[in-house]
């Protein structure tokens, strides 16, 4: 990390389109949302209009020279670096991506990499040189590199040490690929080393004059059902977006510092490790997190003056499993969650123990922020909040009529006449998954809600999840957060099984914590059974339950209800019924 060191400089405490250059655009597919547009400039870039400004401020002796990214390795390694110090390195790597790589602007490019100060300098470089930046997880392995690779037609990839191996494995097949680009301090056969090339590059870039409509990035989904689909954001769709919410869901200072927990390949992750902070001149925490340690955690949050905490459900549960009376969060104000539903008990035990209420936040990769519950909001247990001013969010049928309060529905944004800014460009190559998204004048998530009297949304599971047993329609969500209560259960998902009755039943996959393995299964069974009647309405009950080592998950982590519910309805007979 030496270079690090000399590129930040050892006192720094807290603190047009290139000329001569033609467009370059590929020849694709895109089923672009055009149903008009809000009022946004024609011209945007989130590097020059919001970061540049903020360095300029910095300048001007109008924001302190403090850190806009702070990251620690845990190890000693930390890296401290203001705006000035992000404008210039961030320029550089556009530099290096639009000469040593010889990319224009429109290619594409995979950013693979954990959670390394590179990666924010790779993503805002492919801001300024106009290249379109495709995130991905490092927990991809070759079948999901070459996938993206070949379907995406990247003209380079920005990796490490972790998948290059996955990569050079699987590079012959990809026609597209010119570029390897490695960030390590090893070197590599056939890859650029971009951190000598870093160092090597000029420190003056002249940004791209992108169109706010232009192609920023390309987000593949979980595909939980077929392949994984390319979701274009523009830079309004991302960099304007943040701009509107600016003050409607985190309400943050200069002076907070926002440690967000998230994988470098998900959308949330820019959300509120760039976007959100930046756009307020906030700092943004990282830490490395290499392996997920809980106690790691919580000495990062004892030690660091860190105001805001952005973490999925599963990180406060964990916290909640250790002895958080041995811990003092002093600066912690704020707590959001994001990715799936919160438990209630998980808001209850965490208010209980360090008097902070964890505030949940909704949205999707093709819609970004779409409902919150702000610092100035009260906090309804197993509510989304409500939508955010930009969105008319609303329960709809399925015909696209608006329901009442209280009705179980479809959650949809509203795209006609008008468009919000946003919600994404498209999916690239699929006109007709685009298309089948719309309903009447909504976009449809695919999400089932309820909406009660003061606009707060409830989630009740995926649409395709929803469970009609004798014609009552029965969310996963609540009779997986009524398990999750039983001591025996880890992990759980429920899903419909066919039962020549009722048509559908619920059924439930428990992976059971290692002391109760050894138990009577048939008895363990009838106590899940019950407790489920005793925590939510009795017809939720799962009538059967299959006791698993482990669940089918995406590469993002996320549950694939769908796997389990097909390999279930092609199974003979309603055997197991209860």
């Amino acid at each position: 990390m030496q270079w690090l060191r000399k590129l930040q400089g050892l006192r720094i405490l807290w603190g047009p389109p290139v000329s001569g250059r033609a467009v370059h655009v590929h020849t694709r597919h895109l089923a672009s949302l055009q149903w008009g547009h809000q009022e946004v400039p024609a011209k945007f870039n989130f590097a020059s209009d919001v970061l540049d400004h903020w360095a300029g401020m910095e300048t001007a002796g109008k924001r302190s020279p403090g850190p806009a990214l702070w990251w620690v390795s845990g190890d000693g390694d930390e890296v401290r670096w203001n705006f000035s110090q992000l404008s210039e390195l961030s320029q550089q790597a556009a530099n290096v991506l639009s000469g040593a790589c010889s990319l224009q602007r429109g290619d594409r490019v995979a950013v693979v990499l954990p959670r390394v100060p590179e990666w924010w300098l790779v993503t805002l470089g492919c801001m300024r040189a106009g290249l379109v930046f495709i995130p991905g997880t490092i927990q991809m392995r070759a079948k999901d590199i070459v996938y993206r690779l070949q379907v995406s037609k990247a003209k380079a990839i920005v990796a490490g040490d972790e998948v290059a191996q996955e990569v050079d494995t699987v590079a012959p097949d990809c026609p597209a690929l010119q570029t390897k680009l490695l960030v390590s301090d090893k070197s590599r056969d056939g890859w650029l080393d971009f951190k000598t090339l870093l160092r090597g590059a000029s420190t003056t870039h002249h940004c791209v004059d992108t169109g706010s409509q232009e192609a920023a990035a390309i987000y593949f989904t979980s595909g939980s059902t077929g392949f994984p689909k390319m979701a274009e954001h523009s830079h309004a769709s991302l960099g304007m977006k943040a701009k509107l919410d600016s003050g409607t869901w985190m309400e943050l200072q200069t002076s907070d510092l926002v440690w967000p927990i998230s994988d470098t390949g998900w959308i949330v992750n820019i959300l509120c490790s760039l976007l959100e902070p930046w756009t307020a001149g906030a700092c943004t925490f990282i830490h490395l997190l290499p392996k997920f340690d809980p106690l790691v955690i919580l000495k990062v949050l004892s030690s660091y003056p860190i105001d805001t905490l952005v973490g999925a459900p599963l990180v406060y549960r964990v916290l909640l499993q250790q002895d958080l009376s041995s811990y003092k969060f002093p600066r912690l104000r704020n707590c959001f969650t994001g990715g799936e539903a919160l438990l209630p008990d998980t808001l209850e035990n965490w208010r209980a123990q360090t008097g902070l209420d964890i505030r949940e936040f909704y949205g999707q990769t093709e819609t970004g922020l779409t409902c919150r519950v702000s610092k100035t909001m009260k906090v309804k247990p197993g509510y989304l909040g409500t939508a955010i001013p930009q969105y008319d969010v609303q329960v709809i049928d399925d015909k696209g009529e608006v329901l009442p309060p209280g009705a179980v529905g479809e959650l949809g944004i509203r795209v006609k006449p008008l468009r919000p800014t946003g919600i994404f460009s498209g999916y690239v190559d699929n006109i007709e998954k685009t298309a089948a998204n719309i309903r009447g004048d909504f976009w449809v998530t695919g999400d089932q809600a309820v909406k009660d009297q003061d606009g707060y949304f409830q989630f009740m599971g995926r649409a395709d999840d929803i469970i009609n047993s004798s014609g009552y329609r029965i969310g996963p969500l609540e009779v997986e957060n009524a398990l999750m209560g039983h001591p025996a259960v880890v992990e759980t998902a429920v899903i419909s099984s066919p039962d020549p009755i009722r048509g559908e039943v619920v059924k439930a996959f428990v992976v059971l914590a290692p002391q109760f393995v050894s138990q009577d299964l048939e008895q363990l069974t009838k106590e899940l059974q019950q407790h489920v009647k005793s925590e939510t309405a009795p017809y939720k009950y799962p009538r059967k339950i299959e006791f698993v080592s482990n669940l089918p998950k995406t590469v993002t982590g996320k549950i694939q209800r769908t796997e389990l519910r097909n390999k279930e309805w092609k199974r003979s007979g309603p055997a197991g019924a209860q």
